[in-house]
């Protein structure tokens, strides 16, 4: 991605475009492959499998008859089954009229209830498989913290020599036991105020005691896209010594030196990859989770912090790792449900929706902080396109899927009219959420 950046002039849009063509693509496959294989496997056929809208780029016809395409406008996608008249599979009566009874029932509409309710629900699930794949690949690719406390990975600090070595047992920290590598983080968390540890670890089969510096300095581990701190050009490892000329000992001074700024602008002093920087930055108030379910006003810059001193990992069972996996892609349902909620209670600013534009500013952002973050982005991604086709709307799977219970209750479809008005109503639905997070966008950027 960086040597996209690079180019002169198109860099910084390709670097932007690029990784959200992959993001949408492979979301977009895997939604609609999910309708696909299962009305295969229920005997419906498929005329047409389009990644993207508008004009045909490329196409290929399989032996099964369906004609597999990209098309120039990659927001999206449809499988166009036997018996629709377009991608959002509203049935062509004409064509149902045409078909001899074995033709009718490979087409959709002619298919039982039942395959049509699987069908729909099929591309949802696709996209939570993908999402829990994802985060269960992450979960053996890092591994999980082990049960004893042993020293994994160590952050290089400015002007510190830390004794502590990969591999040490830490058996205390400040004259408390320690048994897990919690007890460690939970030991600095309640010193008085920051400063060096006193630890006793198990190396080589002695006990050495020396001190460490404290667990939680000022420690970017993360950039949130879209934030002042990207803006201001911080980066994951970048260590703030200062804010406006006042030493920071640990994240907890960061972050209170932020909250008391009330918005103004904060000259940082940055130590990185040995060198000394000076970056200006505005923090900005934002909705911002209070950790009860809740969301609260915060002013905020945008970055994360990590500990120093990181665990020994494992890797753990497959059977484990999907576990984590499942709770991962729940947690990202439950929270996308939580703030939804909160705009629509008016508990938080509809502002905080993205559009097309601020999901491809964030697609670019997260590709250039390195792999790992940009397969969890799809993770993310995935999981909330699978959400949001659940939602009972018509155009969207969910509406679909709600069309075809009343079909299975009342013993006959809803009539064309009522679906035609119901379809109408569901699209001007989707496309004014769309202006509206697209409006969004666009004032976030001239702002």
């Amino acid at each position: 991605m960086e040597l996209v950046a690079n180019i002169p002039f198109f860099g910084g849009f390709l670097s932007t475009v690029l990784p959200f063509v992959v993001v949408l693509g492979i979301v977009v496959f895997v939604h609609e492959y999910g309708h696909y294989i299962v009305a295969r496997w229920c005997g419906i056929y498929s005329e047409v499998f389009s990644i993207g809208f508008g004009p045909v780029v490329w196409s290929r016809r399989a032996k099964d008859g369906t004609l597999w395409q990209l098309a120039a406008v990659p927001l999206g996608g449809y499988v166009r089954f036997l018996g629709d008249s377009d991608g959002a599979s509203r049935a062509d009566p004409e064509a149902l009229l045409r078909m001899d009874q074995r033709e009718r029932g490979r087409s959709f509409h002619g298919a039982a209830v039942w395959k049509r309710m699987l069908t729909v629900l099929a591309g949802p699930f696709a996209n939570f498989l993908l999402s829990i794949a994802v985060f269960t690949s992450v979960v053996m690719w890092t591994g999980v913290p082990t049960e004893r406390a042993v020293v994994g990975e160590i952050e290089t600090l400015p002007g510190y020599e830390l004794p502590l070595q990969s591999g040490d047992l830490v058996l205390g920290v400040n004259g408390q036991p320690i048994e897990g590598f919690g007890d460690i983080y939970s030991a600095a968390l309640a010193m008085e105020k920051p400063g060096p540890m006193n630890v006793l670890v198990e190396r080589g089969g002695q006990k050495l005691e020396f001190e460490i510096p404290f667990a939680f300095p000022p420690l970017v581990s993360g950039v949130q896209p879209l934030s002042p701190a990207s803006d201001a050009g911080l980066r994951s490892g970048d260590l703030i010594e200062t804010i406006d000329g006042a030493p920071l000992y640990s994240f907890e001074d960061l972050r209170e030196a932020v909250l008391s700024s009330g918005g103004q602008s904060l000259d940082l002093g940055v130590w990185r990859n040995g060198e000394k920087i000076s970056l200006a930055i505005t923090p900005l108030e934002r909705d911002a989770d209070d950790g009860e379910g809740g969301f609260e006003r915060r002013v905020m810059i945008g970055v994360a912090g990590s500990p120093i001193y990181l665990p020994a990992t494992e890797t753990p069972a497959l059977w484990a790792a999907a576990g984590i996996g499942v709770s991962r892609t729940v947690g990202v349902i439950t929270q996308s449900l939580n703030g939804l909620k909160h705009v629509i209670t008016g508990a938080i600013g509809a502002d905080n929706l993205q559009g097309p534009l601020g999901i491809a500013q964030i697609s670019g952002e997260t590709a250039q902080q390195g792999f790992l973050s940009f397969v969890i982005l799809i993770a993310v991604i995935s999981t909330a396109i699978g959400l949001l086709n659940l939602f009972p709307i018509p155009v969207l799977d969910g509406g679909h899927f709600l069309a075809f219970v009343i079909e299975a209750v009342r013993g006959k479809p809803p009539s064309q009219a009522v679906m035609q008005v119901a379809m109408s109503i569901g699209l001007g639905l989707i496309l004014l959420l769309m202006v509206f997070a697209t409006y969004n966008d666009i004032m976030r950027m001239v702002s």
